[in-house]
């Protein structure tokens, strides 16, 4: 009888140390996916945490899906199954190098369960770095860089600047009142175009570019990191979970597109792209400045760490001009290799994602944190408004109509390819030099795995 109580209290202890660690692994694959990183790093740094945790990786089955976790641990006559829902999503680029960190030095400095989930705890209810009015102006100015990058002047880039400004504001509202996620984007993206069209009722001596903050200005809800996620998932062979971050980043758009669309029809804003010079005519070093004000404008968006602001500038700058010397040609007062934009566009997030291959080890963080602000600045807003006004300017004659649905259609098909282009770009090289460092970062933790089991630290199940 002392016998079957003894091991009833030791099935049960043994139950409850496993539930709770596999509640801990949860809990960190929870705190990833709503910071919005790529399964490939969710999975990555969910493996890691549960050789810290002592579970096999033989013994560990883990689902990732974008509303919900699942771990299973099994070792063919005990198996146990735990689900986790994900409340919600926002880019948190510091909680992703955190939670990395964290689970490296779990495993190195011996924490115990208490300690990791005080460190996890910390993580999740940091403040962020910036605070919201913060986040507003980053943001207002990183569209304010994309107007300079259009061919605005400097004018124009303070009336896109302070209409998308706004709008973020807006948007950050309905996001605390609890409205639904694109109805938030719908109204912000609304009330960013009504301000920039209402700048161009102010005296015309004050710009030469009055409607151009009207391409830029709702700018700032592009989703560039879902659509990066997206691509590399599906590169990864997360087919699923990629398929859902596609339709997402899709409804988020759509949703974009039809507040611009209701500010345009009830403001009968006509199409103005006839009127206004498309050619670019900065020079290299004004490209540069609203390169890196872009770039750090969206960081401040994705939560980065203040230290890097300076190095995803660069990122920016380095992106931008290289997409520029490759795109413009002899017709352009700049020089370059006239190979086009999509070419262009490839070129310079490649060039930005193999620096970033390396540069992860300078600064010790996660790829994405430093490639995704950097590429974000080659964005073809130009031609997705194009695309857009094509598509609301059809209801003329019957010959326009053809020619407005063509011009629409090919501003679509190229804005989408520079988009793709730039996504497999970060993508390829990430993916390519992720199996080298796996492959050094595998072997360091089997180096360190061996000592904890040494000093009698590890536990496996």
């Amino acid at each position: 009888m002392a016998l079957n109580e003894h091991l009833e209290s030791t099935v049960k202890a043994y139950d409850q140390q496993l539930h709770r660690r596999v509640d801990l692994l949860l809990r960190t694959g929870k705190l990833l996916v709503e910071s919005l990183a790529d399964t490939n790093r969710i999975v990555r740094n969910m493996k890691r945490t549960a050789a810290y945790l002592g579970i096999p990786e033989e013994k560990l089955h883990i689902n990732v899906s974008f509303t919900m976790l699942m771990v299973n641990v099994s070792d063919g006559d005990y198996s146990f199954t735990k689900f986790q829902r994900i409340d919600g999503h926002g880019v948190n680029m510091t909680a992703i190098s955190e939670v990395s960190k964290l689970s490296w030095r779990a495993i190195e400095e011996d924490y115990s369960l208490d300690r990791y989930e005080e460190e996890l705890e910390k993580i999740r209810t940091k403040k962020r770095n910036y605070t919201p009015w913060q986040v507003a102006i980053g943001a207002g100015f990183a569209c304010g860089g994309f107007c300079i990058q259009f061919g605005c002047d400097w004018m124009a880039f303070l009336y896109a600047s302070i209409a998308a400004i706004i709008g973020m504001r807006v948007r950050a509202k309905c996001n605390e009142s609890g409205l639904n996620h694109y109805m938030g984007i719908a109204i912000a993206a609304f009330i960013s175009t009504l301000i920039a069209w209402a700048s161009t009722l102010l005296p015309a001596e004050w710009t030469d570019t009055p409607w151009h903050p009207l391409l830029a200005c709702a700018l700032f809800i592009v989703p560039g990191v879902p659509l990066i996620n997206f691509v590399d998932d599906m590169l990864d062979n997360y087919i699923q979970v990629g398929i859902v971050r596609a339709v997402n980043t899709l409804l988020m758009v759509s949703a974009m597109a039809f507040g611009i669309a209701f500010a345009v029809k009830l403001c009968h804003i006509e199409d103005f792209f006839p009127t206004i010079s498309m050619v670019p005519h900065h020079e290299y070093w004004e490209y540069a400045l609203a390169a890196a004000i872009s770039a750090m404008g969206f960081s401040m968006i994705f939560n980065i760490q203040r230290r890097l602001l300076w190095v995803v500038a660069i990122g920016g700058i380095l992106a931008v001009c290289t997409r520029n010397f490759v795109n413009l040609g002899p017709s352009t007062d700049n020089i370059g290799l006239d190979m086009g934009l999509v070419i262009g566009s490839f070129s310079g997030s490649v060039l930005v994602s193999l620096i970033a291959v390396k540069a992860v080890h300078w600064f010790h963080v996660p790829n994405h944190v430093l490639t995704i602000p950097s590429v974000i600045p080659m964005i073809p807003g130009v031609l997705m408004y194009r695309m857009l006004f094509g598509l609301i300017n059809m209801n003329v004659t019957d010959i326009d109509k053809v020619t407005t649905l063509m011009k629409a259609i090919e501003c679509g098909v190229n804005s989408g390819l520079v988009i793709m282009c730039i996504s497999v770009g970060v993508a390829i090289p990430n993916i390519f030099g992720r199996k080298y460092i796996a492959s050094s970062k595998n072997k360091h933790l089997a180096e360190v795995l061996k000592e904890r089991r040494a000093r009698g630290k590890f536990v496996e199940w």
